[in-house]
């Protein structure tokens, strides 16, 4: 229901991210090693050519049974062998009725096996030349097949996936060593204002503050796999804006400004890009918080112009710069399911009366389900931000009540 059009020619949520889908031209790709590419998207196809596994093999300590013998209780067996994991065929061993072969997790079962029995399921002679079962073994009992979980030409990753730590085991067990993946932006952040001071320094007066803003977008970036950006500040001057501008933009691929893009007297971004010759595609999103937001692209480089408001900053790149810089990678990145959403139960009502998307920062109970908004939902509560752990999209006039099913997006 919160997918609609815009409202009043400032544009929804999902029709912004839409639009800068639309822009986004994947960067380059470049080999990765199989240490470097989990979080990372693939840029190729990847079939198998190794089966999984790739021959019979034992899933338990235990002794290799014939068929015949398969389904008998209190009859003995003579071992006639041994096969560890990594014996190439079982040294040509093979099970016939009445006898049977030792066998270790992950051996190569010999031929004429019908089964593998547990080694606690036997009694097995001090000698060691013979058994006695006492639990019966089914046919096929504890016998890995070949190809039974992957079979050659299967496709093991796709172009535009993003390769998952458990891709990478699958991938090295094709006896890859290297993947085609997409290269990682290079991205400047730049906070805007001349109130800002660098953590660990003293404030230099009472009207001062610590830029929050910049370590907490970085942050953001390198939790979802991107390269530690290059930060700076830009000062609240119009000529410094567009020199630090012009400058950032020659040498990475993407721009996160956060500040200066509102409408004020000193808000210097878009006069700046103008003097750049650099229009916005985008700004005013309907969204609470988040309103003043800016995209614009100079050739296939991508420009993001995020509120100054700590919260603000933060929605507008978790809604749009993290799916848009996903897409730059290689991802198929779809606006309608770019929000991953996690089902929720309210802890109590919720309205909206306005005319924007308000999108509500709460903790999301992961025992229970339940989503709590947090207490303060002003765009420069930080401590409310940290404090919580998902979004709730609440659309324009809606009013929810407690105990009503939601979808939440956890961050």
């Amino acid at each position: 229901m919160w997918f609609q059009p815009g409202l009043g020619g400032i544009m929804m949520p999902m029709d912004v991210l839409e639009r800068l889908l639309s822009r986004v031209v994947a960067g380059p790709a470049v080999e990765a090693g199989l240490g470097e590419v989990p979080g990372r998207v693939s840029r190729e196809e990847v079939f198998a050519t190794v089966a999984l596994p790739s021959f019979d093999n034992s899933a338990m300590d235990g002794y290799a049974i014939s068929a015949e013998d398969c389904g008998r209780t209190g009859v003995r067996l003579a071992v006639t062998g041994e096969v560890a994991a990594g014996g190439a065929d079982g040294g040509g061993l093979t099970v016939a009725a009445g006898k049977c072969v030792r066998v270790f997790t992950g051996a190569r079962v010999p031929a004429g096996t019908g089964a593998v029995v547990m080694q606690e399921d036997v009694t097995a002679e001090e000698n060691g030349r013979g058994i006695v079962i006492n639990e019966a073994a089914e046919l096929g009992e504890f016998i890995r097949r070949r190809g039974a979980d992957l079979c050659e030409g299967q496709r093991v990753l796709a172009r535009g996936e993003v390769v998952s730590p458990a891709k990478t085991g699958l991938l090295a067990s094709q006896g890859l060593a290297r993947v085609r993946v997409g290269a990682l932006p290079r991205v400047a952040l730049l906070s805007t204002g001349d109130e800002l001071t660098p953590p660990g320094q003293p404030l230099p007066h009472p009207a001062a503050i610590y830029n929050s803003n910049g370590p907490m977008l970085a942050a953001l970036l390198r939790e979802h796999g991107l390269a530690a950006p290059a930060q700076s500040v830009l000062r609240d001057d119009l000529d410094a804006t567009r020199e630090g501008l012009a400058a950032a933009l020659e040498a990475n691929d993407v721009l996160i400004i956060s500040g200066g893009v509102s409408v004020g007297e000193r808000d210097w971004v878009k006069p700046a890009l103008a003097a750049l010759g650099i229009a916005p595609e985008l700004w005013r999103i309907a969204l609470r918080p988040g309103r003043p937001f800016l995209f614009a692209t100079q050739g296939e480089k991508l420009i993001f112009g995020l509120p100054g408001n700590p919260v603000s900053s933060f929605v507008t790149a978790l809604l749009f710069v993290l799916p848009a810089l996903r897409a730059w990678q290689g991802a198929v990145v779809e606006a309608g399911s770019a929000w991953r959403l996690s089902p929720a139960v309210l802890a109590g009502v919720v309205e909206n009366p306005g005319d924007r998307m308000h999108v509500m920062r709460g903790a999301l109970d992961d025992g229970t389900g339940v989503f709590t908004p947090a207490p303060v939902q002003e765009s420069h509560a930080l401590f409310a931000l940290a404090r919580s752990n998902a979004l709730l999209m609440v659309p324009p006039g809606a009013a929810m009540q407690a105990g009503e099913a939601v979808r939440v997006m956890r961050y």
